[in-house]
């Protein structure tokens, strides 16, 4: 461990806290905003739709500027996404403030690569735990980003609006920070060999695998997550509770980061994806049985610790899927993967709790789950039947 991932482990935190916040308030603006309260959640799915449409020119732009460059680039993007939300805020437009959370998409498109740059800054015996303790620099987010925006709602008399100026300088504060971080140079590229083909190593087991877990798993914690500050809102429960229930869930998500990369490399990805599976059906039957704060709180306690092992766990598999000079692209990829999942389950999510309510959403979430299960044992089966042919 370095002095580099400490810090790229604070802009991590304060990559949360926008992500939390946004999260937090977004649905609730929305449906203040709406034409109809179906449509409540078209901001978060706005961030992640914009988040998808950027993983090309984000995957470009590192191939062309460097890691720091690039992050840099997309923390300017940040400061004024955010500041676009404030005045979609201020002047009760909820068209302009869609149109604001998918440009703050190309800043979660470029941050989520700060896993991957994450494993190029420690030594390759301790990628797996630079990945874990890089994403533990969430638990920053999980205590600031529901505290700022508990804080921040009263600012004005608009609701919110101070919240997306905050997190305006949120992003200038983290632009600080990775001013001071040196990540490695890129790798030589020779003018004939730029590694296989992305259909090529997109059709790998253990990338096929990778980017399902992956992206179902962040898909079924996004589903629910952006329905609890909706769902309780509906159940009579304070904004003060929703930012408790969030804080916590987030500490869920990241606190394991201190330890996943030990039990990954101690037991394996997959048995630790496995466990984070588990959880994810511990979340769905707490929520099931009733909607009192302790059952939000626990349910989501759980979805967030699960959704730890899933993604620290594919992230960590993903690494053996291709070769350094391959990596702008397949890590371009995973993340499209991951941000059309969450494109879908922002909209679902918004739809679903105020139509068909939480206990039918939850219900509706079983089926990525069992289809994550499927993809891991697939590749168990995969992996078992290579090591019989060698042996």
């Amino acid at each position: 461990m370095n002095r580099n991932l400490w810090l790229l482990a604070v802009c991590q935190g304060l990559f949360l806290t926008n992500n939390v916040t946004f999260i937090a308030i977004n649905g609730l603006v929305g449906l203040g905003l709406a034409p109809h309260g179906w449509m409540a959640t078209l901001p978060v799915m706005g961030y992640v739709v914009g988040s998808a449409l950027a993983t090309g020119l984000v995957s470009r732009t590192q191939r062309r500027f460097g890691r720091r460059r690039s992050f840099q680039i997309g923390l300017a993007v940040a400061l004024g996404s955010a500041l676009l939300c404030a005045l979609a805020a201020f002047w009760k437009n909820f068209g302009l403030l869609c149109f604001a959370t998918v440009v703050a998409g190309y800043y979660n498109a470029n941050a989520g690569l700060y896993r991957f740059a994450a494993a190029e800054l420690a030594t390759p015996d301790w990628r797996e735990k630079a990945i874990s303790l890089v994403m533990a620099g969430g638990l920053i987010g999980a205590v600031l980003g529901p505290n700022l925006a508990a804080v921040a709602r009263g600012w004005f008399v608009v609701p919110f609006a101070g919240a997306y100026l905050a997190l305006a300088v949120v992003a200038l504060l983290s632009m600080g920070v990775m001013q001071f971080i040196e990540f490695p140079p890129p790798p030589a590229r020779s003018a004939t060999a730029g590694g296989r083909p992305l259909a090529e190593i997109m059709r790998q087991p253990v990338f096929i695998v990778a980017a399902a877990a992956g992206a179902l798993g962040y898909g079924v914690m996004n589903l629910l997550m952006a329905a609890t500050p909706i769902a309780m809102q509906i159940c009579s429960l304070p904004f003060d509770k929703v930012a408790l229930v969030l804080e916590w869930h987030v500490i869920g998500m990241f606190a394991p980061g201190f330890f996943t990369g030990h039990l990954i490399r101690r037991v394996g990805a997959l048995p630790v994806m496995g466990a984070g599976l588990a959880l994810n059906l511990g979340c769905i039957a707490v929520a099931l049985s009733g909607v009192d704060l302790h059952q939000f709180l626990i349910a989501l306690f759980m979805l967030g610790v699960g959704w730890n092992f899933l993604f620290t766990g594919s992230t960590t598999l993903s690494l053996t899927a291709y070769s350094a000079e391959e990596k702008d692209r397949a890590q371009g990829a995973l993340n499209f993967c991951v941000f059309a999942t969450l494109a879908v389950s922002s909209f679902a999510s918004g739809v679903l709790v105020t139509t068909q309510g939480w206990r039918l959403l939850n219900f509706g979430s079983l089926l990525p789950v069992v289809l994550t299960g499927l993809s891991l044992w697939w590749l168990a089966m995969q992996r078992r039947t290579a090591a019989s042919a060698a042996s």
